[in-house]
Order: C-alpha cells, then sequence, then structure tokens
C-alpha cells in the first residue's frame, strides 16, 4: 500500500514522468545515433562520387588504425573517424590492417574500406616478361614497371645470379616468361626471384617426364636448347621438329649452327644483318664455330619451347632455312637444303 500512496502522490508522479521522458530520450537518441553511424557506414563515400578515376591511399609500415582513420579523415574520405574507430573495435580488428596500397572508387563505402583494409586488398600492378627476351630486356622492363623498387641497378649479372641462389654466374634464360602481379613497394629482386623460382618449377616437372634419352647433361642443356628453339621460330607446330633437328645433331657431332646464337654473341655489333664474317668470328655463342650447347640461354624460353627441347619429334631432318613468311622447310641432306635455300633467298631478295 505504501507503494501505491508513492505512485499516486503527485510530486513521485512528476518524478517519474520526468524519469520516463528522460530515459524515452536517452533510448531516442542512442536509436537514432546508431541509424546515423549505420548510414554513414555503409553509405557510399560523398567525397569519392564526384571522381571519375579511382584514388588510392597507403597503409604505412608502423601505422596505427587511429593514425589512418585520422589520415582518412583529413584527406576528406572518413567524416566521422570516431565512428569508423568505433566499427574496427567492434569487430575487434584494430590491430588486423595490413600494409599496402588501396584503391577508393566511387561507391565505396567506409565499411567496405575498413574490410578491405582487414583483408589486405591492396592494389595490384603487373609486369609481363615474354617469351624470347634477353635477360637485360626482361630486367628493363620490371625497371619500368609502376611502384617497383629498384635494388639492383648496380648490381652485376653474376650479383644479380647470385642473388637467385643460382649456380650460374650468368643470369641469362634463368626467369620464366609470364605476368606477375605485385604490390606498391615490390622490389626488382623480389620478382626476378618469383620468375627464377617459377622457372625452376617448370623446368624440373618437363625434365622429370622427358622421354627416351637425349644429348643433354642436365636441365640446363635442356635450358639452352629451348632458349635457342625459343629464337628460332614463333610458330609451335615448328618447334618439336626444330628441336629434332637440333637433336639429332648433337647426337652426330654436327654442329648447330643456329643464327639467332651468333646474333647474341655478336651483342651491340649485331645491325639486323649477319655477314660472312660473322659466321666466321669465334665467340662463346657461335655455333658455326663451336661444337655442342653454347655456354648459357640465349632468351627467355616459354613452355613449349622447353617441351620442345624435351621431346623432339624424330626424322630424318638435319636442316632447316626460313621460307620468309614465318614458316621454315625442312631438309634431310645438305643438297636439298641448299636448293632450298637458293630458292627461297631469292624469294626473300625478290621481295
Amino acid at each position: 500500500m505504501r507503494f501505491f500512496n508513492l505512485v499516486t502522490d503527485p510530486t513521485t508522479r512528476k518524478g517519474l514522468r520526468a524519469l520516463f521522458g528522460f530515459l524515452l530520450l536517452a533510448v531516442l537518441s542512442v536509436f537514432f545515433l546508431l541509424l546515423f553511424s549505420l548510414r554513414f557506414l555503409y553509405s557510399p563515400i560523398a567525397t569519392l562520387a564526384t571522381l571519375t578515376t579511382p584514388v588510392s591511399i597507403e597503409v604505412q609500415a608502423g601505422s596505427s588504425f587511429s593514425r589512418v582513420s585520422q589520415e582518412l579523415n583529413e584527406a576528406g574520405y572518413i567524416k566521422y573517424p570516431i565512428i569508423f574507430r568505433l566499427l574496427a573495435k567492434w569487430r575487434d580488428v584494430e590491430n588486423s590492417i595490413k600494409l599496402g596500397e588501396y584503391e577508393l572508387s566511387p561507391g565505396t563505402s567506409p565499411a567496405q574500406l575498413l574490410s578491405a583494409l582487414v583483408q589486405g586488398d591492396t592494389i595490384q600492378y603487373r609486369v609481363t616478361l615474354l617469351e624470347g627476351w634477353t635477360f637485360d630486356e626482361a630486367l628493363a622492363a620490371i625497371w619500368q614497371s609502376e611502384k617497383v623498387l629498384p635494388d639492383l641497378l648496380s648490381a652485376s649479372p653474376a650479383q644479380i645470379a647470385q642473388s637467385l641462389d643460382s649456380n650460374h654466374e650468368n643470369p641469362e634464360g634463368l626467369l620464366f616468361p609470364d605476368t606477375y602481379f605485385y604490390t606498391a613497394g615490390t622490389t626488382d629482386a623480389e620478382l626476378l626471384r618469383r620468375a627464377h623460382e617459377k622457372l625452376q618449377q617448370v623446368l624440373q616437372s618437363e625434365w622429370d617426364s622427358r622421354l627416351g634419352a637425349l644429348p643433354y647433361e642436365n636441365s640446363y642443356d635442356a635450358l639452352i636448347m629451348a632458349s635457342i628453339i625459343e629464337k628460332e621460330s614463333a610458330l609451335a607446330s615448328e618447334r618439336g621438329h626444330i628441336a629434332g633437328v637440333f637433336v639429332h645433331r648433337l647426337e652426330l657431332g654436327m654442329r648447330l649452327q643456329s643464327d639467332p646464337t651468333v646474333i647474341y654473341g655478336m651483342r651491340d655489333d649485331y645491325d639486323g644483318n649477319i655477314l660472312r664474317q660473322d659466321l666466321l668470328t669465334q665467340t662463346p655463342y657461335n655455333t658455326y664455330r663451336i661444337s655442342g650447347l653454347p655456354p648459357t640461354p640465349i632468351a627467355l624460353a616459354g613452355l613449349e619451347s622447353i617441351r620442345a627441347s624435351l621431346n623432339p619429334l624424330q626424322s630424318d631432318y638435319l636442316y632447316f632455312v626460313a621460307k620468309g613468311d614465318g614458316e621454315h622447310y625442312f631438309s634431310s641432306n645438305l643438297q636439298e637444303h641448299n636448293q632450298a635455300v637458293n630458292r627461297y633467298q631469292r624469294q626473300v631478295a625478290e621481295l
């Protein structure tokens, strides 16, 4: 009865109404604050709406989430950094953001940005190394690529080979031609290591599955042969035959007589033409003058050329000559080859 009397007391009723009103106001305030926060967090960032191209931000080493939030606020991308930090705290990811460069495009919300920071969805750049390139051409392409740190500008070829943990002093041909994705700040050495490791994996796999006895001492010899095949023809359909010719020659003790090896040995002296004097000049790569394989690959060899070197097509062919249309004519004896040379060289000269 005493409680009933308190409730019916005018002063008490007035106090209860005030308390109820305060609680209602507090609940409504929390509700609208939560609604406002959710709308902010899951709506596209307004400052990005007017952009025609994405912008990038970078999370650097040593940056705390609080610092990143403040930098985003100062850049105009996160209007309410406290709410942004509260979301991270609620998700328990304050210490889980990844370093790197991130892309902000129209339509991105603060919540999506937070997820990207936690998942490490950094901007990916790419560099493509092409079949037939020399090591110098591949390295130049890496140096010319965006956001790559050039640590090897003053390194010698032997030092670069050593950085690849290679047993060879010359890094020529020790990269696998492919497209490699990387993030900002990746070094040239890192990309070279990845391309070298990819080559080792491919070469070992193909070496282990080779068929029959071949005139190679090891897989490096097969890689040298593959690089010559790569430079001799761009046609996949011919590579097995070219491999067959060169393997046949090695087995018979004949010289390879490959023009691309001569060109490689000429270096900067090559002006687009090979003269008789060039064929007579002694270099480690002039296979008109040396027996067997040159000392290193002469280019980056692709998978098809590596496979061809380890699976040559058997035939009686010992010679081939370019027909001028991208294809080659294959011959089994010198007389037929000389006739083909006269025929196709004359056609090229007339053109």
